[in-house]
């Protein structure tokens, strides 16, 4: 009879989801455990810097750090056994070192943030909780397409919407303030995914006959052409151009994945070059941003002022930057270091080795994402996946690119970063629909039994031995 030893060496030559979700969430715990003690180590390094000596509370710190991620583990192994086990643990460890850079600078607001981050982790357990499976939402997609639209038009509503630095973004009752756009782009893109599965043949296939030539029939674009072209009609009323790149990025996306045509993703560049120039004509805010972006440094003091400074802040940090807590960005960014402008901070005091840390970060959950997608066991489950790995990998890439003037600064927040509770609230709530999407598409006992994993709609026939 074979031994233990013997039946665990043979198990861990298995592949990852052949060996169950034991080993997942296993993993899972290990990594969220090792992302709390890098948070903590932080925290530590920071409040020393400043104050010459370990903060007294770094006990109480750490078990809150803990017990929040081991209650959504617990979760997980509840309500998501088999799902990935990387995606959670990534997400805890980003939203930790924003909390670290936000502490360093504004301890006010790090309580509050560490607040939205509690319930975060709520709303991440009750979405799983209440979206036991994913084409639950695809029933659904025309109320969540009105819960959409209304989140959309919230911050134009008289004496309800909120205008700051020429946004209107917020809406708010006396303290109180949200930014209900944040929610919107999930429920937009789960309508997205679901008419993009349902018309996926009629999108792909042409079908109209001219003369003696088939053409793509243009009609089943016009509803979802409407659609896309209201919300972004919205969000150029609301003087907000990041959101609507933001959309424009994952209906052209979600159009190219669905159909496979390359003349969907040509057409789309096509539309976006020309939207740009008449974007920048007809708003202020565009056409400022675009300014800012060739000539920022001929205005140190002027709008771009911000921007300019923090590329100082950068240059300031080099390769393994001035230390934690021994930045200066802070004095010149004002609040903009916690929110709009905090990769900056993470760049001057970590250096490029603590920006890169971050980048790679995002690139592994959008990796992970994107696998999720791949497992997914519908066209619907798939394109969803797809679309949400698509609205976090180019928020936090339009962020990036914005602070180091790759493309003009956009202003949106860093997602699990930067200060701000409408963002925190809806990322959980996304990175649990995409748990969700991952627990659905691991294999069953039947399928582990036969060797045989759906892929999509392809078959993965694993190595028997």
């Amino acid at each position: 009879m074979p031994t233990v030893t013997a039946k665990r060496r043979r198990a861990s030559r298995l592949p990852p989801y052949i060996r169950g979700p034991n080993l997942r969430r296993r993993t899972e715990l290990g990594l969220l455990i090792y992302a709390a003690l890098v948070t903590a180590m932080l925290y530590v390094i920071a409040s020393f810097a400043q104050a010459s000596r370990i903060p007294p509370h770094i006990g109480p710190f750490l078990s809150i750090l803990l017990g929040l991620a081991l209650v959504a583990h617990m979760g997980n192994r509840w309500l998501a056994p088999s799902a990935n086990p990387v995606l959670l643990p990534l997400v805890f460890l980003l939203n930790g070192i924003g909390y670290v850079v936000i502490a360093r600078w504004d301890p006010g607001s790090a309580k509050v943030q560490a607040g939205w981050t509690a319930l975060g982790v709520v709303i991440y357990l009750l979405t799983l909780l209440f979206v036991r499976r994913s084409r639950d939402l695809e029933r659904y997609r025309y109320i969540l397409l009105l819960v959409g639209g209304f989140l959309l038009v919230a911050p134009l509503i008289p004496h309800l919407g909120k205008d700051y630095n020429g946004a209107r973004l917020w809406v708010g009752v006396g303290s109180f303030i949200v930014q209900p756009i944040e929610g919107a782009k999930i429920l937009l893109c789960i309508y997205f995914a679901s008419y993009f599965a349902a018309n996926k043949e009629l999108l792909s296939i042409p079908t109209a006959r001219v003369g003696n030539h088939l053409f793509l029939d243009p009609r089943p674009l016009v509803p979802i052409l409407v659609a896309w072209l209201a919300s972004i009609a919205v969000i150029g009323a609301e003087n907000d151009i990041a959101f609507a790149l933001l959309l424009f990025t994952l209906f052209i996306g979600l159009l190219w994945i669905t159909t496979g045509r390359i003349g969907y993703l040509f057409g789309g560049l096509v539309l976006f070059a020309g939207g740009a120039v008449l974007a920048s004509k007809l708003f202020a805010q565009v056409h400022e941003r675009v300014i800012i972006w060739f000539n920022a440094g001929k205005y140190p003091t002027g709008a771009g002022y911000q921007l300019v400074e923090s590329w100082y802040s950068l240059a300031a940090g080099g390769l393994g930057g001035t230390g934690l807590g021994r930045g200066s960005s802070g004095t010149y960014l004002h609040q903009y270091v916690i929110s709009d402008l905090v990769f900056t901070s993470i760049g001057e005091e970590l250096g490029l080795i603590g920006a890169a840390a971050v980048v790679i970060a995002f690139v592994l959950i959008v990796g992970a994402g994107l696998r999720v997608a791949q497992t997914a066991r519908s066209d619907f489950s798939r394109l969803l996946a797809t679309g949400l790995t698509l609205l976090l990998g180019f928020q936090a890439f339009f962020v990036m690119a914005g602070i180091l003037r790759i493309l003009p600064f956009t202003g949106i927040t860093l997602p699990f970063v930067a200060y701000g509770g409408s963002s925190l609230l809806a990322n959980y709530a996304l990175i649990a629909v995409l748990m969700r999407i991952s627990d659905e598409g691991a294999p069953t006992a039947e399928e582990k039994r036969s060797g045989l994993r759906q892929l999509g709609d392809r078959p993965l026939v694993t190595n028997p031995k």
